[in-house]
């Protein structure tokens, strides 16, 4: 029963919460795999963490004190401190861009109640003054939809805060809540851990920035269609093909063209910067349309030589990119010769001699 008694109310709180710690726990896991699955659904884009925790009872006490003692004794308002607490249950979520925050915090006000929603971005970028870390907090609940169900039953009446972050926010307020005595220390020290701050912001709008970018260069190499055949690109397509095809060859056109031709092979980011710095390593002026004449003359001869490898040494693999690098041997084994390893190699231009022997 509430009441205007401090002490009692602390007593009280402390039992609630060790009775209800396991339910808090089990709150806590449902409710972020609710939002895995939430987020994994959606158009979010990758999220680097979702993580949650139970607030320490003691905690909750300080902040219960904090914010809310002096003006509920002095309105005479009882009070029970577990009504007061709306982030004993804490989620955390971790986007990589900073525009990721409002959609995930779209998807999650289309799934949750919402109680209260404090953006802590917009409330810092309205002042001159940088100190704090930026996020969006958010008081939710379940619905009466999600709470009738039986698997939120047990913890209907519990509501949980989410914290949505950009990585870079999120590196900030683990360094933010380093900083001790922030609104005493001398104003020399509040300047630099403003600049730091702007640091931090200027960082985290360069990285969308950079994404952005990336995606308009991938766009870019959209435009000219590639063929199974060489064109006369005066003829053809034009302009947009002379122009994408004189392009020294990089991760982006390279992807272009090599996913035409292996259409149902994933070629992941990292391994195509490394197999194009390999390319370009042998020949700084490769381009593109390179890239695109050696696959149309040679991978019809790279196919054949690796279905009798296959056949011969069927637990070995023959990636794509295996693929492309006998093209590249066989359209100018002067500049490419280093492109497959010794036996590789060897193995390659025994088996040609043969194959041209028979084409004769």
């Amino acid at each position: 029963m509430a009441s205007l008694d401090f002490e009692l109310e602390k007593r009280n709180f402390r039992k609630y919460y060790e009775n209800n710690r396991q339910l808090f726990e089990k709150a806590k896991n449902s409710y972020i795999r609710t939002i895995n699955s939430l987020i994994r659904q959606s158009d979010v884009g990758e999220v680097t963490k979702i993580e949650g925790r139970v607030k320490d009872k003691e905690e909750c006490i300080k902040k219960f004190q904090r914010k809310y003692q002096i003006r509920l004794e002095a309105d005479e308002q009882t009070y029970e401190i577990k009504n007061y607490i709306s982030d004993l249950i804490g989620i955390r979520i971790v986007c990589l861009y900073e525009d990721q925050i409002a959609v995930a915090s779209n998807v999650l006000k289309n799934h949750f109640k919402i109680i209260d929603v404090s953006d802590k971005i917009a409330a810092i970028e309205s002042t001159e003054d940088l100190f704090g870390y930026k996020g969006l907090h958010m008081d939710l609940a379940l619905t009466e939809e999600m709470a009738s169900l039986s698997k939120y039953q047990a913890f209907a009446d519990y509501p949980f805060e989410i914290q949505i972050r950009s990585m870079i926010q999120d590196a900030w307020s683990v360094l933010d809540h380093r900083i001790k005595y922030k609104k005493s220390i001398p104003n020399d020290l509040k300047r630099r851990i403003n600049v730091l701050s702007a640091l931090f912001e200027m960082a985290d709008r360069e990285f969308k920035e950079i994404r952005n970018a990336t995606m308009e260069l991938i766009h870019q190499e959209t435009v000219a269609p590639i063929s199974d055949a060489l064109e006369d690109s005066s003829e053809t397509v034009g302009q947009a093909w002379t122009e994408a095809s004189g392009k020294t060859v990089n991760a982006f056109n390279f992807l272009r063209v090599a996913g035409h031709f292996f259409k149902d092979f994933e070629f992941e980011d990292y391994k195509v910067d490394n197999f194009v710095q390999d390319i370009l390593k042998l020949d700084n002026a490769f381009k593109k349309s390179d890239l695109h004449k050696s696959l149309i003359e040679n991978l019809k001869t790279v196919r054949n030589y690796r279905d009798d490898f296959m056949a011969a040494n069927p637990e070995n693999t023959f990636s794509p990119y295996t693929s492309i690098r006998h093209c590249l041997f066989l359209y100018n084994p002067a500049i490419f010769g280093r492109i497959l390893s010794k036996g590789p190699l060897a193995r390659f231009e025994g088996w040609l001699k043969g194959f041209r022997a028979n084409l004769r």
